[in-house]
């Protein structure tokens, strides 16, 4: 199919999970099923197709999402292989944003693990239609129902169970269609023939088990769907045809009512296949969505809607940057309404440049192949276009309506290191690199610390910034000078004071004067700053400051926020009032009164018992049971984290594996530094953990004055 092609016949999907599900493994066999590719690319021998980055084959992990395109049924499927590493949720949240549907893959036997239910929450926020796919059926201690019943309980999905296993742990062989009412086995070295045969040929139990089951499924369809409703309460349940309860499957998972839940091994090379054909009879394609809302650029009060049909102009959103080290930057974007041809101009409406396409590519993991033009619901990437990054919206140069289109959410970094070239000669090279990987990874961050006189890169986890240390000596030959990791520590005030300061001043032979009164106090934890005015009036009613003396006292103030009193860290949930001010007809001016806005500011906090506050990460342990209590002390204890929660892994059969406990806690992030290698230590390397940023909290006093003396250096 070419992207001129039905638009009904094409299906923008994601594959997400947790780290280890299957995810890729899954992907790798639908390239296979699909004709795409040859062989089959296992990622435990680090041959996965899609993971093509060296950093991925040797870790056997998933770092960037890898686009590809691929046929079935005579519809055409785009496919964004997600990471399921927490370090790398940036990669799930920029390719939900611009997905119809995702195939949310998860273990049978480890159920909803951490990042599981994280995906699941960005996938919610973006209202993207989902299938689940419980993987894993031929491992010990795998089991369907309870990885349903977590489904149910932990995520707030409703389950639609579309299909059975045939036997479980080594003696599973495949799976029972209830649509179909037949047994699905695949057959050959493989998988590649798939074998259907009437369920009745299975014997009366799993008969029984098939019917109930199929009825199960009718009743809960019912209870989202009106159509099977009424069918079900007019005693016509039992004559549904199958194509009726296909269709409104298809409803219900479009509406995001339902998750149907299909299962299979992708490593055993069983149910890819149905797998396959329920994204194309249950996932939306583009024509299934509603209008893509943008707001007007000038006017952002005034929404825009746009068809996904050719007929309306081009919209599309940049979702990601690639660099392509002969072609330079690749820019990937999804195509909401409208035509791209080759060599159109573009006017990128979120940065106001005029772009022009060089080339279109279609991409398959690091392979691409040109195309003279793309339309709705294609996902491509364009050469040549020099300032577009991530969140961008791209519309035709000279369309005259300007629109953009909403972003997206960027994790803020939470974890930083110092760093610095080997020499005078390689400076000018890691400027260019650590800039490159910024444009690439919008999660990723560089910061100039002036005061220290430090270059600083943060990340959102020691593996993120592992990486892109390993990228600058593998793909640059360079190997800069690093620090040990620093945390994002934030400051804020713990009482309440009245500030007044006269600021009065001669500048290059002139009088300058101000003077304001300032009430600063705390608020709740994670309310954010807020500046605001209680100023009297003069005595003939009118404002005491002008709007530009106002303005140059809330610039002032915000300029303080930016440095706390105790290290210079930003300020966080702090209120400000300004309460009086004082103007000279002759010499005030706005500059006076930003100087005098941000010095009483700054004596201010001074007085106002200082707070340091420490990013505290939210963590889940999975740990063996025998391991539990070295984890939950050392957390408890030498990490100054508060446990939470602690249970057994969701889905675990027990007398069936080996038994684990989730152990959830808080956990300075300060804490967490190293942890990794210390919990595989601990645990002889049979625990893994996640974390993800939780909130700001106070420092403990004593930590306080140990952490200031540690960065002063005194």
């Amino acid at each position: 199919m070419s992207g001129i092609e039905d638009i009904e016949r094409t299906r923008d999907i994601g594959i997400m999970a947790h780290i280890d599900a299957g995810k890729t493994t899954t992907t790798e066999r639908i390239l296979f099923y699909t004709g795409i590719t040859h062989r089959i690319g296992e990622v435990h021998v680090g041959a996965a197709v899609m993971d093509y980055m060296e950093q991925e084959q040797e870790r056997g992990i998933t770092i960037m999402a890898a686009a590809t395109t691929c046929n079935w049924n005579e519809h055409r499927i785009n496919i964004l292989d997600t990471p399921g590493h927490v370090d790398f949720t940036v990669e799930v949240e920029r390719s939900l944003r611009i997905l119809d549907g995702a195939v949310a893959v998860f273990d049978a036997v480890s159920g909803v693990e951490p990042q599981s239910e994280t995906v699941w929450r960005q996938a919610d926020r973006y209202s993207v239609a989902r299938i689940a796919f419980v993987n894993k059926l031929d491992r010990v201690g795998a089991t369907l129902e309870l990885t349903v019943n977590v489904l149910r309980e932990r995520l707030g999905a409703y389950p639609l169970v579309a299909q059975l296993p045939i036997g479980l742990e080594g003696e599973f062989e495949g799976v029972i269609d209830l649509l179909e009412m037949e047994a699905v086995r695949f057959i050959g070295e493989h998988g590649e023939d798939v074998v259907r045969t009437p369920v009745e040929d299975e014997g009366e139990q799993q008969l029984a088990r098939a019917t109930e089951a199929r009825i199960a499924l009718i009743e809960a369809l019912a209870e989202v769907d009106e159509e099977i409703e009424e069918a079900f309460l007019s005693d016509e349940g039992g004559a549904l045809s199958k194509e009726a309860i296909k269709a409104a499957m298809r409803r219900a998972t479009i509406a995001n009512k339902a998750v149907i839940i299909l299962c299979g091994s992708s490593l055993k090379n069983k149910g890819v296949q149905p797998l396959l054909d329920a994204v194309i009879d249950y996932l939306p394609s583009p024509r299934d969505m509603p209008p893509v809302r943008a707001h007007k650029l000038d006017e952002p009060d005034v929404i825009v809607e746009r068809r996904p049909i050719h007929g309306d102009p081009l919209l599309a959103l940049a979702f990601k940057v690639l660099f392509d080290p002969h072609r330079g930057p690749l820019v990937f974007f999804r195509v909401y309404s409208g035509r791209l041809r080759l060599k159109d101009a573009l006017f990128n409406v979120s940065r106001g440049k005029k772009e022009r396409v060089h080339r279109l590519l279609r991409i398959h993991a690091s392979k691409t192949t040109e195309v003279e033009e793309v339309s709705v619901g294609d996902i491509a990437a364009a050469v040549g276009l020099k300032f577009t990054s991530t969140g961008d919206t791209l519309i035709l140069h000279g369309d005259k309506e300007k629109i953009i289109l909403s972003g997206m959410t960027i994790p803020a970094p939470v974890i930083f290191r110092a760093i610095e070239a080997k020499t005078a000669a390689d400076q000018s090279n890691l400027d260019e690199a650590l800039s490159r990987f910024t444009r690439e990874d919008p999660s990723f961050a560089v910061r100039h610390d002036a005061d220290a006189g430090q270059t600083l890169i943060c990340g959102q986890g020691e593996l993120h910034l592992e990486i892109i240390l390993d990228r600058l000596m593998r793909e640059y030959r360079l190997q800069p000078l690093v620090g040990k990791p620093q945390v994002a520590y934030r400051e804020t005030v713990g009482a309440r004071v009245r500030e007044e300061l006269e600021y009065s001043r001669d500048i290059g032979g002139k009088r300058q004067y101000a003077r304001v009164t300032l009430r600063i106090e705390p608020r709740e934890r994670g309310a954010g700053n807020d500046v605001s005015f209680d100023l009297p009036k003069t005595q003939d009613g009118q404002p005491l400051l002008s709007r530009g003396y106002e303005a140059a006292v809330r610039e002032g103030i915000e300029d303080g926020l930016t440095r706390g009193p105790l290290l210079g860290y930003p300020l966080l949930d702090v209120g400000v009032c300004v309460v009086d001010a004082s103007v000279s007809d002759t010499d005030s001016s706005d500059g006076a009164f930003r100087a005098a806005a941000a010095m009483a500011f700054m004596q201010g906090t001074e007085k106002a018992s200082p707070q340091l506050l420490e990013p505290t990460m939210s963590v889940e342990v999975v740990v063996p049971e025998d391991f539990t209590g070295t984890v939950h002390s050392d957390l408890n204890t030498r990490r100054r984290g508060r446990v939470t929660g602690l249970g057994p892994v969701p889905g675990q059969v027990e007398g069936k594996g080996t038994s684990a406990q989730v152990l959830s806690a808080e956990v300075p992030l300060a804490e967490m530094v190293g942890y990794a290698t210390a919990l595989r230590s601990a645990t002889q390397g049979r625990a893994v953990y996640t974390m993800r940023f939780s909130h700001y909290a106070e420092v403990p006093a004593d930590v306080k004055e140990t952490i200031i003396k540690t960065i002063r250096g005194y």
